[in-house]
């Protein structure tokens, strides 16, 4: 008589798991396929988006596939080449504010509370960083570009300056929760130096909530980047980028040619949604 086996059955993940799973990935989808138009885009582009083609106001659906602006330019081929200009600068953007994030966040978090003369530089710093946020952007935008010109370099230094605060308080924050542990104590009483204890334990420890902020600091770019393309303090006309574009298209839309003005603009929330977007799968998948 044999003797039966036992049989092991791995159980099914849950159904409120898998759907969670499918959700982050399909909240991840618009990103997805924005980036991939920044980076076909512009092979696919039908003119040159700095030429005229055309007449100007000609309507879209037609021989023009989105029309043609009043100055005679194609809109489908400057939507599509912008879209790689500003993501190209929000992109840049992030990682400077963040990089600038990293390092002003871990100074302040981790000296502010010392006496002497660090922990007084850490505070003074710390509350520079909270006057700056209250300076508008758009005032800082026009004085950099006043004195430096409209270019890709200015215009990521100047939205980079005026969002790193917000990373700059998020690690702070981050690392004030972090730097209380019990094993950086232990750390410290093996003799780890505070360089150390930031570099290796601090910093792993807080950059979670500092990665799913960066597609919030990416979408704040996109939108910095075209307003002040629309009050003409961003890149040079005619270079192909969203906020111009919907500048240049306004007043062909109080006359009934909107799509000038409406298809740049509908690139840019859907980008700027996109990006949302994928913050919220970040924050669920480290839920």
């Amino acid at each position: 008589m044999s003797v039966p086996t036992a049989v092991v059955v791995a159980s099914p993940r849950p159904r409120r798991a898998i759907r969670s799973e499918t959700t982050r990935w399909l909240l991840a989808v618009p990103a997805a396929v924005v980036v991939l138009v920044a980076i076909v885009g512009p092979a696919l582009a039908p003119y040159d988006p700095t030429r005229v083609i055309g007449p100007p106001g000609r309507e879209p659906f037609g021989r023009y596939a989105l029309g043609t602006d009043s100055a005679g330019l194609d809109v489908l081929s400057r939507v599509l080449v912008a879209t790689r200009t500003n993501l190209l600068i929000a992109l840049a953007v992030v990682l400077a504010a963040t990089l600038v994030g990293l390092v002003l966040g871990a100074a302040i978090g981790m000296n502010e509370s010392r006496r002497g003369p660090l922990g007084t530089l850490a505070r003074a710093v710390n509350r520079f960083v909270d006057l700056f946020t209250a300076v508008p952007a758009v005032i800082v935008g026009l004085v950099a570009v006043a004195f430096f010109g409209g270019t890709v370099t200015v215009l990521v230094v100047v939205i980079a300056v005026v969002l790193a605060p917000i990373q700059v308080r998020l690690v702070r924050t981050e690392v004030l929760r972090v730097r209380g542990e019990a094993y950086l104590e232990a750390a410290r009483m093996a003799g780890f130096s505070e360089l150390r204890l930031t570099v290796r334990h601090v910093l792993p420890n807080s950059w979670g909530a500092v990665s799913e902020n960066m597609p919030v600091i990416f979408g704040m770019a996109v939108v910095l980047t075209a307003a002040l393309g629309f009050i003409g303090v961003g890149l040079p006309r005619p270079t192909p980028e969203w906020g111009s574009m919907i500048s240049l298209g306004a007043s062909d839309a109080a006359t009934g040619r909107w799509w000038a003005a409406a298809f740049p603009a509908l690139a840019l929330i859907v980008t700027v949604a996109a990006a949302s977007a994928l913050g919220t799968a970040l924050r669920a998948r480290r839920a």
